[in-house]
């Protein structure tokens, strides 16, 4: 596989890998159940598409 045919596959693996740490952080510093309920939902989302493990970290 050549370069260019690489590049599209490299930036959203890229982007999707920011937003997924960006939704984690904010998942962390959430004070409210409803606030990282909905959090919780957008990352288990994202995770259905990235079977074995999971998005949201326990603790």
């Amino acid at each position: 596989m050549s370069a260019p045919s690489r590049r599209p596959e490299i930036r959203r693996r890229r982007t999707r890998k920011e937003k997924v740490l960006k939704l984690q952080k904010r998942h962390a510093a959430a004070t409210s159940d409803t606030e990282k309920s909905r959090l919780e939902a957008k990352l288990h989302r994202l995770s259905l598409r990235s079977p074995g493990y999971s998005l949201v970290k326990n603790g």
